[in-house]
């Protein structure tokens, strides 16, 4: 028999997923059947699968321990060999505590791995620059949103499982302040305006589309003019829903492309700008961002500067605020 008491780190993970990395060894089936049969109580009750565990909590877990924890797991179940090599020095790190890192993210690091993407990402160099604290109680430290590849700007990462937990409740609930600088094409109508315009669900399935049809999401982003030239506007913008592109989607529905938009930009501007001012990215930065802290709630601000590539355009372009 197993007996152990959850700590901190592990709360707020599911029952069946913490089984799963507690006894890798052990066929997905069994583990389920043996929650079934109540081999597995939480707090001396019977456990379900979809219950999350808290801080305090005691697991056990009925059978033989040497069977149960012997690592005799099929080569292509064993962990992954480790990422390539990156200098953590590069990480530029805006705040850090025991809970998170808030680190300013350059345009061309992508946040994870995925098609395409071999190395080098944000969460090599978090777990880089960690080391053997990368892991606390089988949780890695990792991003807690996303950014765009080409967008740079502050992004926060939790350290700690509660921390995860915590800030999955925050951009769910719409409790963080997100402030991003965006050069456009064109003249603002007007000082200030919100763009309240569904998006359709960026990562839906041709199936799903099939079944259902396009699967259209609320998205709201606000925006003010910092500096407005003949051609081009300085604009600063918040956002209450987190939809992928949201920020560079809205604002191409309305006729103001991001500059250096290659997806849903003017390929024209982009020329244009690139050749007058230099412009060789997408001009996108998540300049601040504001949360409640996961231990306690006290509200932090972390702020990332403007590359000094942006603020390069911006005085060639005469649109320094």
């Amino acid at each position: 028999m197993i007996e152990y008491r959850i700590e901190a780190d592990t709360a707020g993970m599911r029952l069946d997923k913490h089984l799963r990395k507690r006894l890798p060894n052990v066929p997905v089936s069994h583990l389920f059947k043996m929650i079934r049969t109540k081999k597995v109580r939480v707090n001396g009750k019977r456990a379900q699968p979809e219950q999350l565990l808290a801080e305090g909590d005691v697991l056990t877990i009925r059978g033989d321990a040497d069977q149960l924890t012997a690592d005799d797991r099929p080569k292509s179940d064993r962990p992954k060999p480790p990422p390539p090599p990156v200098d953590p020095s590069r990480l530029v790190i805006l705040k850090e505590d025991d809970w998170l890192m808030a680190v300013d993210k350059p345009s061309g690091m992508a946040v994870h791995t995925g098609s395409g993407i071999t190395g080098g990402t944000l969460v090599d160099y978090v777990r880089a620059y960690l080391g053997p604290k990368a892991v606390r109680n089988d949780f890695a430290a990792s991003p807690a949103h996303r950014l765009d590849r080409e967008t740079s700007g502050v992004i926060l990462v939790a350290k700690r499982r509660p921390a995860m937990v915590h800030f999955t409740e925050v951009f769910t609930e719409g409790l963080s302040k997100k402030r991003y600088l965006t050069l456009v094409k064109g003249r603002m109508p007007k000082d200030s305006g919100v763009i309240d315009l569904p998006l359709s669900e960026h990562q839906q399935t041709a199936e799903s589309k099939a079944r259902r049809g396009v699967n259209m999401q609320e998205a709201l982003t606000r925006w003010k003019v910092v500096k407005q030239s003949g051609d081009a506007a300085l604009l600063s913008c918040s956002i209450e829903t987190g939809r992928t592109h949201q920020i560079r989607r809205h604002l191409a529905a309305i006729g103001h492309p991001v500059a250096g938009d290659k997806k849903y930009g003017d390929f024209a501007f982009n020329r244009d700008v690139r050749a007058r001012w230099g412009l060789k990215r997408l001009f996108l930065h998540a300049e601040r961002i504001e949360f409640p802290h996961p231990d306690g709630g006290a509200k932090v601000a972390v702020e990332a500067p403007l590359p000094p590539e942006l603020r390069d355009v911006l005085k060639r372009a005469a649109l320094v605020p």
